[in-house]
């Protein structure tokens, strides 16, 4: 914490990120990379969570990546908030590209998996090079662009399983949508980043019912991550063991909240030199059926 000389306004100071421009560098991801970065956030969501926190505004504009140390960082914590069942809050959160459905239709009651369908979002930009995936001209444009991909049955399903009053407008502008396949989005210049278990975790992402979407905990354990857990394994037990500027911490990715009050002692993640989590997380969406 620092102030201004001048003006005397407190300011906090945080770790300088040498960040490529999301626009610039997802066009030269790799399948790899895409999950390498992916799990690096989940690590993050991960940590938030199991402290009660909800970033709500999960976005390329919010993710720091040196790609040259492959160092990633979760920034703006703004929009956080404490996550109590039961408890309503401000639909009024995430920016428009990275909504859930359910700030769309006024659910106050929502959770963490908010941030589970914003990060959806953005595994879909990536893997299908197209940014933004679900691009709406204004918050009622942006749920019509959504069915449009998961089809106007499963919302309607979704509105009555919570006894959600739809406003008036959408029913005048959603029409009617089947659901689409997401192998409809691949085509020449992206399918060397699909695989059949990219599209599943996509899958499991991007649900209407926000209790069935993964949890950040259950999403590391996907099949998609594979690859990066062996690789991570692989370099954990490497006797060339590269500097620490090297060496991905996600642990510092929330400093902003730090400070923050935590009731149980922190102990390690298991399985992760890196991480800690609360040793009883706060209750979360169910999650997504494997």
């Amino acid at each position: 914490m620092v102030k201004d000389p001048v003006i005397r306004t407190p300011a906090l100071v945080f770790e300088h990120v040498n960040n490529t421009d999301f626009k610039q560098l997802y066009q030269s991801l790799t399948d790899y990379d895409i999950r390498f970065y992916m799990f690096e956030i989940l690590k993050a969501l991960d940590f938030s969570h199991s402290m009660g926190i909800m970033h709500r505004d999960v976005k390329p504009h919010n993710i720091m990546i040196d790609h040259e140390h492959r160092k990633l960082r979760l920034i703006d914590w703004g929009l956080a908030e404490f996550y109590h069942p039961g408890q309503e809050y401000n639909v009024r959160v995430a920016s428009r590209y990275f909504k859930g459905p359910e700030l769309l239709i006024d659910y106050q009651m929502y959770d963490y998996s908010l941030d589970m369908w914003s990060l959806g979002c953005m595994l879909a930009s990536m893997i299908f090079r197209k940014e933004p995936f679900f691009h709406g001209r204004d918050n009622y444009d942006q749920l019509v662009r959504i069915a449009k991909v998961l089809g106007t049955d499963g919302l309607y399903d979704y509105i009555d399983k919570y006894n959600i009053e739809l406003d008036p407008r959408f029913i005048e502008i959603l029409g009617r949508h089947s659901r689409k396949r997401w192998k409809k989005f691949v085509h020449n210049e992206n399918q060397h980043l699909i695989s059949p278990e990219a599209l599943d975790f996509l899958d499991k992402l991007l649900r209407y019912d926000h209790q069935t979407r993964l949890t950040a905990q259950e999403a590391m354990e996907h099949q998609y991550f594979f690859p990066v857990v062996k690789g991570q394994s692989c370099f954990a037990g490497s006797t060339n063991v590269p500097s620490v500027n090297t060496m991905v911490s996600s642990a510092t990715m929330i400093t902003g909240i730090t400070a923050l009050p935590a009731s149980t002692a922190l102990l390690p993640l298991t399985g992760s030199p890196i991480f800690n989590s609360l040793n009883t997380p706060v209750p979360a969406a169910t999650g997504a059926t494997q």
